[in-house]
């Protein structure tokens, strides 16, 4: 890997997701999901009237990583069906009711490579219908749709990134009727970042639909040791750190 440039290893992922295995367990690990969702987005880089307030909802990272076993393991994999029964989850175990609205998709989703015209498309076998389709029942139940990308070549799991094609990903996003877009930073340079994170941004305006941009460029210019620059960054801090704060807060609330 090239010097400067950073891959899941580097650093944890902002949310923790539940395990329906065991109640219990299931119980904690869904406040805890939901939680952290709320407090630890990296940075919000766009001014278009959104995440006035940290966004609430439920993304799939920590408990279902890059789990594309459909074959054997179809419950839990990165699946059209997964987002589909958790987006039903956050409705009939309360969530939607206070204020959880998001159902994000992470890594995983995609394609390895783009369609004949340059476009991103989803694993076709996991995401039979699409993401528009799969957008379009998550608005059906009254829930935003967030999806994830990175600035680079590559996703952090290999998967085709951004960098080439910042416009016409940003237009197939609002096409797809995006809501939330996180943008990841593996396989980019940090010294890259204060301009690409940006011109994305812009990108996405350019669209005419509002999208909040959860950026991951703090947390790469932490890594690096350069200062963050710019007044776009309204939240952004050790996701560890905080994550241990919020894992005391529920530990005591559980005496």
């Amino acid at each position: 890997m090239e010097p400067g440039v950073t891959d899941h290893r580097r650093h944890s992922k902002t949310f923790l997701l539940a395990d329906m295995s065991d109640n219990n367990m299931a119980a904690y690990q869904w406040i805890t999901a939901l939680t952290v969702f709320q407090l630890l987005t990296s940075s919000f880089c766009l001014e278009n009237g959104l995440a006035r307030t940290p966004p609430m909802g439920w993304l799939a990272w920590e408990r279902f990583r890059c789990n594309t076993d459909c074959k054997n393991d179809p419950d839990n994999c990165i699946s059209e069906k997964l987002f589909r029964t958790m987006t039903d989850l956050v409705i009939s175990e309360g969530y939607a009711a206070v204020g959880y609205e998001y159902i994000n998709v992470d890594d995983c989703w995609l394609d390895f490579a783009r369609t004949y015209d340059g476009r991103l498309q989803p694993d076709a076998k996991r995401f039979p219908r699409g993401m528009a389709d799969l957008s379009e029942y998550i608005h059906s139940r009254g829930l935003k749709f967030g999806i994830y990308e990175d600035y680079g070549n590559f996703t952090c799991a290999g998967y085709p990134g951004i960098l080439g094609s910042l416009e016409v990903d940003a237009f197939t996003f609002a096409e797809w009727n995006v809501d939330f877009v996180k943008l990841d930073g593996c396989y980019s340079l940090p010294k890259d970042m204060d301009q690409g994170y940006s011109e994305f941004g812009y990108h996405l305006n350019k669209t005419g639909r509002a999208m909040v941009y959860s950026c991951s460029w703090p947390v790469y210019q932490t890594y690096a040791g350069l200062q963050w620059s710019g007044q776009q960054f309204s939240k952004g801090s050790s996701e560890r750190k905080y994550f241990r704060f919020v894992s005391s807060v529920l530990a005591g609330m559980s005496r």
